[in-house]
């Protein structure tokens, strides 16, 4: 529904609903069973021919060369079908904004331009950790005239399925961090089971440990801080996005259900409580696609001042999504928690969703430090 506000974006919304449409309609409780059923490595290769894997990417290294616009209209219809996709679009549109904004296109292209393949074209990062917020940071040393990386990787967005990562680490006791790229298939590298988390089940993390890992440095030592500080307002944007786009399956789900249900010789949607969530559903919907669009549109103009805006906005549209679900599960009662239906995996996935890019406190007292410059 992005598109309504930009037209500029339609024929990327069309693609990735038609997409939905043949790849994950009627199949979302069947992707959700892993890492108990079967990874869909198919429609993971699908994303990667139609390259949703590298929207933001430039041209000469091997994406679609979009905007922030484009990434969150492709997310926002996605998820309104499935989140977990966009949870691995998302994961990969991170790891290619942190090597742009350290300038390591060079690193850029040898990952992503010589890939051949949806396994080849990912990397995985702890997409859901602000580095400045973590203790446990893995420690690298030199190592020669490279260095190496000890210590654990909680939560590894993609280290299943990923040949390499992006990874924060920190000098001994120091609070400077910076990012390495290493192999994944490296003999230090241990990998757990797939975690299984809250929502997202089909865009899985793994817990990592690192021994001594050769790794590649990405930007200047001591400044991963500073580049995730500088693509963090597209991404939590690209995040409430894909919240929006939860909302509006929700809805959709919400009113077809109501439409069909009898209660008391008429449709329950004829009944004042029912119109009244659904109703508050619509309403959120719309407020969170006007956040999202009026966002990206100031992210793309450059407009100063936007940074905590975006914070802002993401966390908003946070929130009111987890009230939306919620709602969404009302609506259909007590078929509102079965798996048979989409309202308990939505209700589940917001809150992931939710987690993207470090805890909701953290990242209010973050914006409350911007705002009031204590």
């Amino acid at each position: 529904m992005l598109s309504s506000f930009k037209s500029e974006w339609k024929p990327f919304e069309d693609l990735a609903r038609s997409f939905a449409a043949k790849e994950l309609a009627g199949k979302t409780e069947e992707h959700d069973r892993y890492p108990f059923g079967e990874f869909f490595h198919d429609v993971l290769d699908k994303a990667y021919e139609v390259g949703f894997l590298g929207i933001m990417l430039p041209g000469e290294l091997g994406g679609a060369g979009g905007g922030i616009g484009t990434l969150c209209t492709v997310l926002a219809a996605l998820c309104r079908a499935d989140s977990s996709p966009g949870g691995i679009v998302f994961t990969n549109a991170l790891v290619q904004k942190i090597l742009l904004a350290a300038d390591a296109r060079d690193i850029a292209g040898e990952i992503f331009g010589r890939a051949s393949s949806a396994g080849g074209f990912l990397a995985a990062f702890p997409s859901y950790t602000h580095p400045a917020h973590q203790d446990n940071l893995p420690e690298y040393k030199r190592s020669g005239r490279g260095y190496s990386l000890t210590g654990p990787v909680d939560l590894l967005v993609l280290g299943g399925l990923a040949r390499r990562a992006i990874i924060p680490a920190r000098a001994g006791s120091g609070r400077q961090g910076s990012f390495f790229l290493i192999d994944l298939d490296h003999k230090g590298v241990s990998k757990s089971e797939p975690v299984f988390t809250l929502g997202m089940h089909a865009c899985p993390a793994v817990d990592v440990r690192l021994d001594r890992v050769r790794a590649r440095l990405i930007g200047e030592e001591g400044k991963g801080e500073e580049y995730f500080d500088r693509v963090l307002p597209a991404m939590h944007v690209a995040a409430a996005a894909m919240n929006a786009g939860i909302m509006r399956g929700a809805l959709d789900e919400a009113l077809a259900y109501a439409r069909e249900r009898f209660q008391g010789g008429r449709e329950i949607i004829r009944w004042s409580e029912v119109s009244m969530l659904l109703a508050g559903m619509a309403v959120k919907a719309d407020a969170a696609d006007m956040c999202v669009t009026l966002a990206c549109q100031a992210l793309e103009q450059g407009e100063a001042g936007w940074s905590s805006r975006c914070a802002a906005a993401a966390l908003h549209v946070h929130e009111i999504a987890c009230e939306a679900v919620t709602d969404g599960v009302q609506v259909l009662g007590g078929n509102g928690y079965m798996k048979d239906y989409g309202q308990e995996k939505r209700f589940r996935d917001a809150r992931q969703v939710q987690a993207l890019l470090g805890s909701v406190p953290a990242r209010k007292l973050d914006l409350i430090r911007k705002v009031s410059g204590v």
